[in-house]
């Protein structure tokens, strides 16, 4: 009489047929969820005062930034950075007009200024900035911190 042996099986190998549709799939997540940054730090990068009561700006698209702070140069005194460049406080009415033409009628009224101010930024500077906000009818103005932003409604 034969002798039936069992044939010894090994791990079966595993399937890899579905990874570059995984792979790609990842990829392509990756590179739509990525924001790229907008603009270039001129100034030191500013430390942000903290607060107590903070509230999340809704939607980032309707917010344009303020930058101030150091020079990375260390010239004296404080710089303010709108968009790629450093400006001083008499080019920010052009700036403003210039976010309010890139948006429809419906968003001007939503339009937020952000000013990311340094920890240790001239009070007389932030006043300047809010002096020239106040003339181009730009009145919702967010004091970005360390825990979140705080919003100041000018009247």
């Amino acid at each position: 009489m034969a002798k039936f042996g069992k044939k010894k099986k090994g791990m079966p190998a595993v399937n890899t047929a579905a990874l570059p549709d995984i792979v790609f799939m990842l990829l392509f997540f990756f590179m739509v969820t990525t924001v790229m940054r907008e603009t270039e730090l001129k100034i030191q990068n500013p430390k942000l005062p903290s607060a107590d009561q903070v509230k999340k700006l809704e939607k980032k698209s309707l917010v344009s930034y303020i930058y101030v702070g150091k020079s990375k140069d260390n010239t004296p005194g404080d710089k303010i950075q709108l968009n790629d460049r450093i400006s001083n406080v008499g080019d920010i009415k052009s700036f403003i007009y210039a976010e309010r033409a890139q948006h429809s009628e419906q968003e001007i009224p939503l339009l937020t200024t952000s000013i990311k101010a340094d920890s240790k930024s001239s009070v007389g500077t932030i006043t300047d900035i809010k002096l020239q906000l106040r003339d181009v009818n730009a009145l919702k103005i967010n004091y970005s911190t360390t825990k979140g932003s705080a919003v100041d409604n000018i009247k």
